[in-house]
C-alpha cells in the first residue's frame, strides 16, 4: 500500500472507533462523569474534610489528578478491548487481516480510537472537577505528555486483553482482578509517603504509581517519585506493550474465534 492508502485505512479505522463510542455516549461518556462526581462528593467533600491537607493541598485537590487518570485508564482500556474483541467475535477482523493494510496501521487505528475516548473523558471529568475545587496547572507539557502516554499504554493493554479473550466474560476478568487493584493501589487516594518502606518499594512495581504521580506533578507540582524516572517507566511499559501487540498481530495465532 502507498502511504496515502495507509493513511486512508488508518483514518477509516479511527473514524469507525470514534463513531462507535460517540453513538452510544450515554453508555461510554456519561457514566464517567456521574461516577467521578460521586467520587468527588464522597472522597473529596465528605471524607476529605475530615482528613485535612495532604501533600500541602486540600484532600480534594490531591485526589482530583488521580481520579482524572483513573477515568482515562479505564476508558482507554475498555474502548479497545470491547471493540477489538467484538471484531474477533463477528469475524470482521479477518477482513482486515487478509487486506493489504499493514498490521501497525490496524493497531494504531484501534489504539488511537481508545486514546481519543480517554482524552474526551479527561476533558469531561476535569470540567466536572471544577465544580468541586480549583485546579491550577503547574506544567501543561507534563500534563499533556502523561495523558497521551497513559491513554496509549492502556489502549495497548486493552488490545492485548482482547486478543487473548475467548468470550465476553474474559474481557471483564482483567479490569476486575488486575486493573482495578492497580488503580486503587497506585496512589490515587493517598500519598506513597504514608506507606511503610517495604510496601512503598513493592508499589513501585505498579505502573499506575508513575502515571498518577507524574500527572499529579503536572497539575499540582508535587510527586512521590522522580519525574524523569516516572517518564522512563511509562515509556518502557508502553514500548513493551506495543512490541507485544505487534507480535500478536504478526503471528495471528489468537485472532480467529
Amino acid at each position: 500500500m502507498t502511504p496515502h492508502e495507509q493513511f486512508v485505512a488508518f483514518m477509516t479505522i479511527l473514524r469507525k472507533e470514534i463513531k462507535r463510542y460517540t453513538r452510544i455516549w450515554t453508555q461510554t461518556l456519561l457514566p464517567s462523569a456521574i461516577t467521578m462526581s460521586l467520587y468527588f462528593v464522597i472522597f473529596g467533600s465528605l471524607i476529605g474534610s475530615r482528613i485535612g491537607d495532604m501533600g500541602g493541598f486540600t484532600y480534594m485537590q490531591f485526589v482530583v489528578p488521580g481520579l482524572i487518570m483513573m477515568a482515562i485508564v479505564t476508558n482507554s482500556y475498555s474502548n479497545v478491548v470491547s471493540s477489538f474483541f467484538g471484531s474477533k467475535f463477528n469475524h470482521s477482523v479477518e477482513e482486515l487481516l487478509v487486506s493489504p493494510t499493514p498490521n501497525y496501521v490496524i493497531l494504531m487505528g484501534y489504539v488511537l480510537g481508545g486514546v481519543s475516548r480517554g482524552l474526551l473523558v479527561a476533558i469531561i471529568v476535569t470540567i466536572v472537577s471544577l465544580f468541586f475545587t480549583q485546579l491550577h496547572i503547574h506544567n501543561i507539557f507534563v500534563v499533556v505528555a502523561i495523558v497521551l502516554m497513559t491513554s496509549t499504554l492502556f489502549a495497548l493493554a486493552g488490545f492485548i486483553n482482547a486478543v487473548y479473550a475467548n468470550s465476553f466474560d474474559d474481557i471483564s476478568i482483567v479490569p476486575t482482578f488486575v486493573l482495578t487493584p492497580l488503580i486503587y493501589l497506585g496512589g490515587v487516594f493517598y500519598s506513597m509517603n504514608l506507606l511503610p518502606a517495604f510496601w512503598a518499594a513493592v508499589s513501585k512495581l505498579n505502573p499506575l504509581v508513575y502515571v498518577v504521580n507524574a500527572f499529579r506533578y503536572g497539575v499540582l507540582g508535587v510527586s512521590d517519585v522522580s519525574l524523569p524516572f516516572a517518564f522512563g517507566m511509562i515509556t518502557l511499559f508502553t514500548v513493551a506493550a506495543f512490541a507485544f501487540s505487534m507480535h500478536l498481530l504478526n503471528s495471528g495465532k489468537r485472532l480467529r474465534q
